[in-house]
């Protein structure tokens, strides 16, 4: 799935007319996406506690009588590759810890990979910053979504929107293809 939906990490870009805004005036809304494996605990990836900086800070969040209190949520710096994942699902910092090491270690074996990648390509990747969407999701005044990479557009939004994207995905995996 991963290899599959990795195309899905870029910023897109939302447009549609709020149902919060009054004046039924178009809203423009960026969402960056991220799509990270889940490592197989299969794959070695050692992490040294003198490789990591471990910070804890108090959870924000609905706790009751517990938030506040303890510094239960993480976070975790990789210090090589200034590579950070924090945590505060849940209340036990120890849990915490365990559920941020399990992402740092996604985080350090898509960088490697990425790094493998780009050696074979020859090319250095860059960042992905904002004001460069991958697709725009337009829902007013017409309805569609667009592409940039793979220049495809669909006016079926509803559906994309609900999932329905591999017709998206096997466009922008072919675009880059050639």
């Amino acid at each position: 799935a991963y290899g599959y939906l990795k195309v899905e990490n870029g910023i897109h870009r939302l447009v549609r007319i709020s149902p919060f805004d009054s004046n039924a005036k178009r809203h423009t809304s960026f969402s960056s996406v991220m799509v990270s494996p889940e490592v197989d605990d299969d794959i070695d990836i050692t992490i040294e506690d003198k490789d990591i900086r471990v910070d804890t800070y108090r959870a924000s969040g609905a706790g009751g009588q517990h938030v506040n209190k303890t510094e239960s949520a993480i976070r975790l710096t990789h210090i090589a590759t200034n590579i950070i994942v924090q945590c505060q699902n849940d209340r036990s910092q120890h849990k915490n810890k365990a559920a941020a090491m399990k992402m740092l270690k996604s985080r350090l074996y898509e960088y490697e990979m990425a790094k493998k990648q780009a050696a074979i390509d020859g090319v250095e990747k860059s960042e992905i910053g904002w004001g460069h969407q991958i697709r725009s999701y337009v829902m007013q005044p017409y309805q569609q979504v667009k592409d940039t990479r793979s220049n495809q557009a669909f006016t079926n939004v509803d559906a994309i929107l609900d999932g329905d994207i591999d017709k998206l995905l096997e466009g922008v995996l072919i675009a880059q293809a050639k």
